[in-house]
């Protein structure tokens, strides 16, 4: 008996000491701290682990170390002054290791935020810092310019390097959505060339984050097919400035912040100007370019109390366009035959778009440690006046001339056409379209009780749209010393277009939606995200009511690497002003939204590459396919959108994107996108064919390509430097891909979309040097440019291959009634200066 009470006490107290050596097992953490509006590291930032008295504090750099007892499931608490408390769960972690976890705080006065913004539901979604593309050579000057190397499925327009359009998984610019700050952008209707388009209403001085979605987005945003970008502007505490300047235009802004009553104001200004008529002379129409292109915008915070803030965002875009054009000369053929368009010009064209925007919203937003919440009321006025006026006259010529190494090489051979063309336009459009939203969010955290956490999001909101339009458009063409179409008794012109149209339309929309995070055991960490979208509109009486959802997984083992993701549902987008307005001029108010349903399955994936680089590299990979109805069929001349004006076809997108981003060169980020896409179309009661030499009426076929049909695409924004001097550095944008499809003017029904252009590829190269950082003070203290903050002067080179893409066509009709397309080029190589200084 005595044997076993002492081998009880025995194994009491050595389990007690066993359990008392393990609890004394340690576990290190280690990593750094930044604010994630300006990726600087945040001093004095304590990491803590809650109702313990285990805590460390960061450097002046954001580094921090910690040591602490080991546990399985180890709750970690990051919280610095006027910053957002995050609070987070490590799993699977092992005794006596070292784990680096790195956090980004976002400022607690950033009310424009959502109170909760979960890690795990980033990875499907891109989200940058726009200051890493400040350097890179864009010719339009606009941030959607890199959306192709770095978002997933997203195309230039027709329009090439000249427009900030694109297109994303086969949809066309018109069903993608743009918010700055929960704000809705608006674009001019009537722009038909990438010439004419000046700058869009982002401006990247003023950009903290950009989130881009390509598809299978949810409830809480816009009733459109395609994509989302949503920018944040910057919540500024001190005062900063910066002002660049090219042969292309130039840029300036202005932020800070200020106490006023005890309750902070926060300031940004931003004014830019655009004029590209130095890019525009490399094209093959010469003349008198004077395209003048400004905008103007603010945005401003007061915290009226430290629970309610108001937000104030003004924009003026003015872009006026001017061309007096003499002449043209174009070539195009093969080995074989080569034919040359030369066309002399009289006239001029004077196209004006003014966008004026402003908007309100007012945010409560208490401060509560359990389930927050927040209410937000905005408000938006879009505004816009549209001039589109040109009288031109062409004569031109159309010959085949001598290829072949000759003498007389070049020379005119055979006459193939000759005759006159007169286009005239007077086409004005006022727009006027005001927006209202209520909506709040719920944030209910998981307990001791329970292991899902639920972020409750819902809104209510009404919009009207407001169109004033004027269409007097119409073409005469002489050919052969008679006016086409010839009936021998009267002059009749081409392509007649004049109609009136006054229309006022209201909307109403609600949706609501929930993301659940749920950890139902060891292995997986799982979002779900729920929602419901319903709209109605008056102009064509019709509601509407949309599921969509969205499904992550992301496995605990390798939860800061990998996360898998499905999302979809229904997409419905109401006809706006240019869906339902047919090529001529004639509104069908009746026209229906045009509907789709959504399937997406992707996943994210961090890894090393060590052949490259020591670094880590992300790979986000997309499947998706898109099954279209009611599709509103439409032709792409240049950027111009021409819509038939019916609900007349059916469609379907298939696809795969991916993206890898890491840094290739060490301290330097790169990204490469490659997408391949299929998206064809048919159209009701027609019976499309395609052309067959041994089918003399044609070969029947099931479906015809969209105007976006696309293969293949490749981006890649690369950047390098110096190894023996950091401050000289190279920044490469790439664009490859594969021809869009095009038919015959007029003609493009039956026999649809049978030619493509050439593949479209296209290299921007910048080189820039930093001529002064203010750390250099102390060694360099008379320095010329010490009043800066840095300087940078770079070198750009767009299209620097010298490679003439096509943007579009112009159909030219022979003596032997056989038309030729005549390509329009884009632009060619350009060498542009560029200097920006921060203070």
């Amino acid at each position: 008996m005595k044997n076993i009470l002492f081998r009880l006490v025995l194994l009491v107290l050595l389990g007690s000491f066993c359990d008392q050596l393990f609890c004394q097992q340690k576990i290190t953490l280690f990593g750094k701290i930044q604010d994630i509006s300006t990726n600087e590291g945040l001093e004095f930032t304590t990491v803590y682990i809650p109702e313990t008295k285990y805590y460390a504090e960061s450097d002046k750099n954001g580094f921090y170390k910690i040591e602490i007892p080991y546990t399985k499931n180890l709750r970690l608490g990051i919280s610095r002054l006027g910053f957002i408390k995050i609070d987070t769960i490590i799993f699977n972690s092992t005794p006596q290791s070292s784990l680096q976890l790195d956090f980004n705080l976002s400022p607690i006065l950033n009310r424009e935020i959502v109170i909760k913004e979960n890690a795990l539901s980033k990875g499907s979604d891109i989200r940058e810092n726009a200051k890493a593309f400040e350097m890179l050579p864009t010719v339009s000057g606009n941030i959607e310019s890199v959306l192709p190397s770095i978002a997933l499925g997203v195309r230039s327009s027709a329009g090439g390097e000249l427009s900030s359009q694109y297109s994303v998984r086969g949809g066309s610019y018109d069903e993608n959505l743009v918010f700055v700050n929960d704000f809705e952008i608006y674009r001019p209707q009537l722009i038909r060339n990438g010439q004419q388009e000046g700058l869009s209403f982002v401006n990247a001085d003023l950009i903290r984050e950009l989130s881009f979605s390509s598809g299978g987005f949810g409830a809480k945003y816009g009733d459109k097919q395609s994509s989302v970008l949503d920018i944040k502007y910057k919540i500024p505490d001190s005062l900063r400035a910066s002002i660049s300047f090219s042969a292309l235009g130039l840029s300036s802004h202005l932020e800070g912040s200020r106490e006023i009553a005890g309750r902070k104001l926060r300031y940004l200004f931003g004014a830019r100007y655009k004029t590209n008529s130095y890019l525009l002379s490399s094209l093959d129409v010469k003349g008198e370019y004077q395209p003048n292109f400004i905008d103007l915008q603010s945005f401003i915070t007061y915290d009226i109390t430290k629970s309610l803030q108001f937000s104030w965002i003004n924009n003026w875009n003015k872009s006026k366009f001017s061309l007096i054009p003499e002449s043209s000369s174009v070539a195009k053929g093969s080995a074989f035959l080569v034919v040359k368009l030369n066309t002399y010009f009289e006239g001029k064209e004077i196209d004006e778009f003014d966008q004026r925007m402003t908007g309100m919203g007012l945010t409560y937003f208490p401060k509560r440690d359990k389930n927050p919440y927040f209410i937000k009321l905005s408000s938006s006025i879009n505004q816009g006046r549209e001039a589109e006026q040109f009288d031109i006259l062409g004569y031109y010529r159309l010959t085949e001339i001598e290829t072949g190494g000759k003498d007389d090489e070049g020379k005119e051979v055979k006459l193939w056409g000759e005759g006159t063309q007169h286009i005239f336009a007077r086409n004005y459009l006022k727009s006027f379209i005001h927006q209202h939203e209520l909506r709040a969010g719920l944030d209910l955290d998981a307990n001791e009780n329970s292991n899902v956490d639920h972020f409750i999001q819902a809104g209510l909101g009404f919009k009207q749209d407001q169109f004033n339009d004027l269409l007097n458009e119409w073409e005469r063409i002489d050919s052969a010393g008679y006016s086409l179409p010839y009936d021998g008794q009267t002059l009749r012109l081409n392509n007649v277009y004049k109609a009136t149209a006054n229309i006022r339309n209201e909307k109403y929309f609600a949706w609501i939606q929930d993301e659940i995070q749920w950890i139902p055991n060891r292995e997986w960490i799982i979002k779900f995200i729920p929602g419901i979208r319903a709209h109605y509109s008056s102009l064509n009486q019709e509601f509407f009511i949309n599921p969509r959802a969205k499904i992550e997984l992301n496995p605990r083992k390798n939860s800061d690497n990998l996360l898998l993701w499905l999302s979809g549902g229904m997409y419905y987008q109401p006809p706006f002003y240019r869906e339902m307005r047919s090529p001529s001029g004639v509104l069908n108010t009746e026209l229906q939204s045009q509907k789709s349903l959504h399937a997406v399955l992707g996943l994210k994936k961090d890894f090393l590459w060590k052949k490259v680089s020591n670094a880590t590299f992300r790979w986000i990979s997309e499947l998706y396919v898109k099954d279209l109805w009611d599709v509103a069929s439409y032709e792409l001349e240049n950027v111009r959108i021409r819509y038939s004006g019916e609900n007349n076809a059916t469609a379907y997108a298939i696809g795969w994107d991916n993206r890898i981003n890491g840094e290739f060169v060490s301290g330097a980020e790169s990204w490469v996108n490659i997408s391949f896409l299929r998206t064809h179309e048919k159209f009701n009661n027609i019976e499309h064919k395609r052309h067959d030499a041994s089918i003399q009426e044609g070969k029947i076929v099931k479906d015809v390509p969209r105007p976006t049909d696309q293969l293949f695409s490749l981006g890649l924004f690369f950047q390098d430097y110096l190894p023996s001097n950091k401050n000289c550095k190279m920044h490469m944008n790439t664009t490859v891909a594969t021809g869009l499809p095009y038919g015959f003017k007029g003609a493009n029904d039956i026999f649809r979309n049978e030619y493509r252009f050439k593949p479209y590829h296209r290299v921007d190269i910048g080189f820039s040097y930093l001529l002064w950082n203010k750390n250099w003070n102390s060694s360099k203290p008379k320095h010329i440019l010490r009043f800066t903050r840095q300087t940078w002067i770079s070198a750009e080179v767009y299209n620097l291959l010298k490679i003439k893409n096509e943007a579009s066509v112009s159909w030219i009709k022979s003596v032997y009634n056989y038309q030729f397309a005549i390509p329009n080029y884009l632009s060619s190589r350009r060498i542009n200066i560029k200097i920006r200084m921060d203070f």
